[in-house]
């Protein structure tokens, strides 16, 4: 079996629920097992109760070593400032004895994410994300145009580019809409079908 683990930090829930489409995509590719994980909490939590974040789901946090287990990772988080939330940031530097040994090197990834407004960030963010998997030697694996008439829709507000899949939050109250879940089910599903033929080739 490949195994893919979803890695990703959401503060309001919008990022968790493109990571639950993502991973029913990736199971529906034959031999493959997706596993969802959460980076670690860097705020205070009464810091959290004045932002009015909610309390966190059961996904189990994982450790950096961990990541070395799985065959492909896709990594996801909100944006701050055109850039990955600073929750995600900190976990990607806490990788620095992998990256010494380049033990993810050569591992297929992938983004998703979630931006305030449709000037946000849906490209700065992963783009400025793949320096973190250039580091690690690790093969980013982008969407493309692979979602089809979907890429193009005009007459819906829709996260996502060919980076990746993506959500626009709002104010916090706006969630993941539909066309913005299929695409994240696709990638989770194109993704999967990626890894699987790396395992088997290797």
């Amino acid at each position: 079996m490949a195994k893919v683990y979803i890695v990703y930090y959401s503060t309001y829930g919008h990022v968790e629920k493109l990571a639950h489409e993502i991973k029913k995509g990736a199971e529906s590719v034959e031999g493959v097992e997706a596993k969802l994980w959460q980076v670690p909490e860097t705020l205070p939590s009464d810091v959290l109760a004045k932002m009015g974040a909610p309390a966190r789901s059961d996904v189990p946090e994982i450790t950096p070593n961990e990541l070395t287990e799985a065959d492909g990772i896709i990594f996801g988080f909100p944006t701050r400032f055109g850039m990955m939330a600073a929750q995600f940031k900190a976990f990607f530097d806490s990788t620095g004895g992998l990256w010494k040994t380049q033990a993810l090197a050569g591992k297929p990834a992938g983004i998703f994410y979630s931006t305030g407004s449709q000037g946000g960030g849906q490209e700065t963010t992963p783009l400025t994300a793949i320096t973190q998997l250039t580091h690690h030697g690790m093969i980013f694996v982008p969407i493309g145009y692979t979602f089809g008439a979907g890429m193009f829709e005009m007459e819906k507000i829709k996260g996502g580019s060919p980076y990746g899949s993506g959500t626009f939050a709002g104010d916090g109250t706006r969630q993941p809409s539909e066309i913005e879940l299929e695409q994240a089910l696709h990638q989770g599903k194109y993704f999967a079908g990626i890894t699987k033929k790396l395992k088997q080739a290797a």
